[in-house]
């Protein structure tokens, strides 16, 4: 005897669904490659660096010498190919990465540029465009420059204007769409944009809020030369496991400044105590690629749906996500 979630639904409903497993499947054998390509890539590192039991012992503190902290954030590194990587409980979010990285790299009367439009509304707090709490930005004399959007793409005409700011040392890019209606900022966009920041600006430092980015695609912004890039373990990269912290990734000096901007110059990213929580972060990396595209395989499925249904959805089902 066989059995389908299917039988308790009302027939026009139970039809719909079928229709829409049916024109899904390629987008999701599609998502299915992505996976398996990403979770390779994590087996290899995990057996290039040996992870082992020992590993997942936590330290407390002072955290010197943490053996399983040290190898994560060299795993980190590897695969988001870079020098670097911090990878840190004491993050209390991704906003708490994104400005730690930001203030490592800016003095006062640098200017913060923004090329994908105005931040999601936590960093306007930090930057000072919004609230005036103490300690932001606009508090240290660091400035801020943004170009809007137009029509949800970056207006590169106005861009190469504004970027020209001597002022400006850190150009930053936001991938995800935060709370605005605009779509999520895929690779295919990404790379064009880097390719803008090192021709216009090869100065500068370009860093990525990749909230929600890691392991969506087979490939990451810092592939291609972004400088240092953030973003949070309870997210992607902790597949829902991690209980707290976020991770920067990145050039080694940038590293080592956002290390002694999290503790303290001198100790840098040789301290900070791991407690309880090596055995989530290891596996929350080793489950990211596929927890990640199981969420995928399910907004694509609810869009279509829906869309099935009658009704305005953004992004489309079939739309990159």
């Amino acid at each position: 005897m066989s059995f389908s979630w299917k039988e308790n639904l009302p027939k026009e409903l139970s039809d719909k669904v079928t229709k829409v497993e049916s024109m899904i499947q390629p987008r999701l054998e599609k998502i299915d490659e992505q996976v398996l390509y990403n979770q390779q890539r994590v087996l290899d590192l995990f057996r290039k660096h040996h992870v082992g039991e020992e590993d997942l012992v936590p330290s407390t503190g002072y955290g010197y010498d943490d053996i399983g902290r040290d190898k994560i954030e060299d795993i980190y590194a590897d695969y988001f190919k870079t020098d670097d990587a911090l990878v840190r409980p004491q993050f209390g979010s991704g906003t708490h990465a994104i400005t730690v990285g930001l203030f490592s790299m800016l003095r006062p009367g640098d200017t913060l540029y923004y090329l994908t439009g105005t931040p999601y509304d936590t960093i306007q707090e930090v930057i000072g465009l919004a609230g005036n709490k103490p300690g932001n930005m606009k508090e240290w004399g660091i400035k801020f420059k943004t170009t809007e959007l137009k029509d949800g793409e970056v207006d590169y005409d106005q861009a190469k204007k504004d970027i020209m700011d001597p002022s400006i040392k850190v150009v930053a890019i936001q991938r995800s769409l935060g709370y605005a209606t605009r779509k999520t900022f895929t690779m295919a966009k990404i790379k064009p944009m880097l390719k803008f920041i090192k021709e216009v600006r090869p100065d500068v430092n370009i860093f990525i809020d990749n909230c929600y980015g890691e392991f969506s695609e087979c490939e990451e912004p810092t592939f291609y030369g972004a400088d240092l890039m953030a973003g949070s373990l309870y997210k992607n990269a902790g597949a829902g496991l991690v209980k707290g912290g976020a991770f920067l990734v990145g050039r080694q000096d940038l590293i080592d400044g956002a290390g002694s901007r999290l503790t303290v110059p001198g100790a840098g990213k040789g301290e900070g105590a791991t407690w309880g929580y090596l055995r989530d972060i290891y596996q929350g990396f080793f489950m990211a690629a596929h927890t990640t595209g199981e969420a995928q395989k399910g907004m694509v499925f609810t869009a279509a749906l829906l869309e099935e249904m009658g009704m305005q959805v953004s992004p489309k089902w079939s739309d990159p996500r």
